[in-house]
């Protein structure tokens, strides 16, 4: 999420621990900034196996965050993002109550899902792993999210936009959520294993005066 590499056909991209005395990029310098992502324009998902045959699908309609993109040392960047509980939606509101509730979030309690980044490193190409703290309820624990810088773009408003596409696996008991079910045949409920997905739209924010 916080990191980029300009797509380009047969040239190499940046690196994110380039030595010092590697030139930089004028176009990937030119992104540097901080961003705004657009709630509108980005989708924060997830996935989880449900009595074992199936998965049910779902999203956080609400979320906010900043990007900050150091074009010179994309290492150096940086993102944040709260995500608003109470937005969780998968489609049946039954379901989103019980999500809301005691047995799994408490979102009264613990309004909000925040990801705080604290390291990254390039995988190869324009892919990318960013690692950070993922606080849910009362607990925080590191995450890694594997992503891929879409490119950049002026869309017809004028504004500079950066994406990124991605997800990453975690073990919901990791983080206190461990209400489940036992099925008369055999398993649980609700699997332990959430697929988490990320397709991030963000805009460059004006430079200050």
């Amino acid at each position: 999420m916080a990191l980029f590499a300009r797509k380009r056909d047969n040239a190499a991209t940046a690196t994110l621990e380039a030595p010092a005395t590697t030139a930089v990029d004028p176009a990937l310098a030119a992104l540097t900034g901080e961003y705004t992502i657009d709630p509108a324009h980005s989708s924060i998902g997830f996935t989880v196996r449900h009595a074992m045959v199936t998965n049910v699908k779902g999203s956080f309609t609400e979320h906010e965050g900043t990007l900050r993109l150091d074009g010179s040392d994309p290492s150096r960047s940086t993102a944040s993002l709260d995500v608003r509980i109470e937005s969780v939606d998968t489609g049946i509101k039954d379901r989103d109550a019980h999500l809301r509730g005691a047995d799994f979030f408490e979102a009264e309690r613990f309004p909000l899902m925040t990801f705080r980044s604290t390291t990254a490193r390039q995988l190869g190409g324009d892919r990318y792993r960013v690692t950070g703290d993922l606080t849910i309820k009362d607990v925080t624990r590191p995450l890694s999210i594997d992503l891929e810088f879409n490119g950049s773009a002026t869309d017809v408003y004028g504004n500079e936009r950066v994406g990124f596409e991605g997800g990453a696996e975690i073990l919901r008991s990791d983080w206190g959520l461990t209400w489940n079910a036992a099925l008369e045949t055999g398993g649980v409920m609700v699997s332990d294993k959430v697929k988490l997905t990320f397709d991030i739209s963000a805009v460059k924010s004006a430079p200050q005066a």
